[in-house]
């Protein structure tokens, strides 16, 4: 159970990197999703740079346990938009079908973050 466990995590880490990186690279992806009352572009790049460090931080020992906390935090932080998204005349995921299939998936995310998080 620990190596599956160290798996899971490692395999998040990794998620949240190439989550991260793709605030960068793609950050028209995720301009829809961010309220209209924060600046747009801050934002993005801002919550790109916290991914890339929790997910970095996961593969360090000594900050396992604060990277996973902070990821958890995020996908709890997220959930909200995700649930926004879903009554929206256009939501960002794409269509009103992709937005309630989105939704579970956050929460998957948020039951594995807190998974690996657990002591």
């Amino acid at each position: 159970m620990k190596i599956f466990k160290l798996i899971l995590t490692y395999l998040f880490g990794a998620f949240m990197i190439f989550g991260g990186v793709n605030h960068f690279l793609k950050p028209e992806m995720y301009a829809p999703i961010i309220p209209d009352f924060l600046p747009n572009t801050a934002i993005n790049y801002l919550v790109g740079i916290v991914e890339i460090i929790v997910g970095f931080g996961v593969f360090i020992p000594q900050f396992r346990s604060q990277a996973t906390l902070g990821i958890l935090i995020l996908m709890l932080i997220f959930l909200p938009l995700h649930v926004i998204d879903v009554f929206k005349a256009n939501p960002a995921i794409g269509n009103h079908q992709m937005a309630l299939i989105r939704l579970p998936v956050q929460f998957l995310f948020i039951f594995w973050a807190w998974f690996i998080y657990k002591k």
